[in-house]
């Protein structure tokens, strides 16, 4: 049964014990919001899968346009499900695209499955389990053969400490075809410690770093979403342009001497000194289910 034909269907998952709620989105029709843990994760239009509607995922999304030749089948790695809004989106936008996803909660997949299904057409192969320990055990043929690899991993509001270090990202770009792509989600406030923290540890892991955020977040303003774009080689920054006429408005890109201007100072993550990302204030993200 799709949850266009329920009310608000929750699960309380059994590995974290957080609250899983689908609600329905007032404003578009067949939308629909994955909640966990009074956390917003993952928005899904049924009706058109290539609608996105939170910043960051728009600012992914145009990213994987410019993956290849455009409309063209991929090789994708997700690490991090939710509601698998781009998992969604890359079959929608490039048919015959073969995707691994990975996701700690089998349960929570489940209930997505049962009340937001996807594409049976999708080549989309769920594998369970922490994505650091699962990467160990993807298929060797994907070694140096992905296209592109997502990491949007969040425990709640937080980016567990584990996925933020360099032998994590190294273990990532590890997949990487020569001039595939991997793109991180992350969020961070005022000051920008951890992002920029972590620019310098995917720069060091991958050669070749780009971030793209809203333009006031990116000045340390406010708390908000970061995309890393990183790659074993040199990133085609032509397409930079395209990432910021496509919006959401206002956008900023920081690459080159600027990127090094900006992680300035900051060190490498290691296992050793890695912490989760920071708690946002329940303003910022959190909303109370049901409303």
């Amino acid at each position: 049964m799709a949850a266009r034909e329920t009310d608000n269907p929750q699960i309380r998952l059994a590995s974290s014990g957080q609250l899983a709620v689908i609600e329905a989105d007032k404003w578009v029709p067949g939308s629909f919001q994955l909640v966990v843990d009074g956390t917003p994760q993952s928005h899904v239009n049924l009706d058109d899968p290539t609608n996105l509607f939170f910043e960051y995922i728009q600012r992914i999304g145009h990213v994987i346009d410019e993956v290849r030749t455009p409309g063209a089948p991929i090789t994708a790695v997700h690490l991090g499900a939710g509601a698998l809004t781009l998992p969604r989106y890359i079959e929608a936008t490039r048919p015959g695209s073969r995707q691994q996803v990975v996701e700690l909660e089998q349960d929570l997949i489940d209930f997505v499955r049962e009340h937001l299904p996807w594409s049976k057409r999708a080549a989309i192969r769920i594998r369970y389990g922490d994505a650091r320990e699962v990467l160990g055990r993807l298929p060797k043929g994907l070694a140096g053969s992905v296209d592109l690899v997502i990491v949007d991993i969040f425990s709640g509001a937080r980016t567990p400490a584990h996925v933020t270090s360099i032998e994590f990202y190294r273990e990532a770009a590890a997949l990487l075809a020569p001039d595939g792509i991997l793109v991180i989600n992350i969020a961070d406030g005022p000051g920008l410690a951890f992002a920029r923290g972590q620019a310098a540890t995917v720069q060091e892991a991958v050669g070749h770093v780009a971030v793209l955020a809203e333009a006031q977040i990116l000045k340390g303003r406010r708390f908000g979403n970061v995309v890393l774009i990183g790659s074993n080689t040199e990133l085609p920054m032509h397409f930079i342009p395209r990432l910021l006429a496509g919006g959401p408005h206002p956008a900023k890109a920081v690459a080159g001497a600027e990127l090094r201007q900006f992680f300035a100072g900051a060190s490498v993550v290691t296992d050793e000194t890695a912490v989760p990302s920071p708690t946002p204030a329940q303003t910022i993200f959190q909303v109370r289910s049901g409303n």
